[in-house]
């Protein structure tokens, strides 16, 4: 569930940037038009949005890392008896 939550929020992003993209073009400089300004809000909010949910699945545990080269945390038995 966690995994879904953060594919949406990079595919919100995707989409933010290319609305942005679209405004920079479609406006060209209009000094009363904001919809660029307001674009680039919504992808901070989604970028934060996105670093909390991150900091959150690993602080829980729900995210993690398993590289094959890892062994994982040493436990007390294997740091007394050194290499």
């Amino acid at each position: 569930m966690l995994k879904a939550g953060i594919v949406l929020f990079m595919i919100a992003l995707v989409a933010s940037l290319g609305s942005g993209f679209y405004y920079l073009m479609k406006d060209q400089g209009d000094k009363t038009k904001r919809r660029l300004f307001h674009s680039l809000g919504v992808r901070l909010s989604l970028a934060i949005g996105l670093a909390a949910l991150i900091v959150f699945g690993v602080s829980t545990g729900q995210l993690g890392h398993r590289n094959p080269w890892d062994p994982g945390p040493m436990g007390q038995a294997d740091v007394n008896q050194g290499p």
